[in-house]
């Protein structure tokens, strides 16, 4: 189970960004997410006119190790720790490890 997922508000402890906050875009293979507004980069883009696309310099989201990014708690206004438990039903849900509140998905 992936401690961080898609849509979670995540803040970057560590890099160029540290101390902003975005929301997950996508996990990137295993260890790496892309974070909406954060590692931003210039890239030279050649043009292509069979599909209509204009060269140029571009800004583009690149993505981020997820060991540079903690889970964002709405509560405590910081950044925290997940754990998984098991619930009831016998499924894993995600908490947060400072108040042990569920994170909503």
């Amino acid at each position: 189970m992936q401690k961080i997922r898609k849509g979670d508000d995540v803040i970057i402890i560590a890099g160029k960004d540290k101390g902003k906050r975005g929301a997950v875009m996508r996990t990137v293979g295993e260890d790496r997410v892309l974070v909406q507004g954060i590692n931003t980069v210039k890239k030279h883009q050649k043009p292509n006119p069979t599909i209509g696309n204009a060269g140029g310099i571009i800004d583009r989201e690149m993505s981020i190790h997820i060991s540079n990014v903690a889970i964002y708690n709405f509560i405590s206004k910081k950044s925290d720790r997940v754990g998984v438990i098991v619930d009831n039903n016998n499924n894993k849900v995600r908490i947060f490890k400072s108040t042990g509140d569920l994170i909503k998905t």
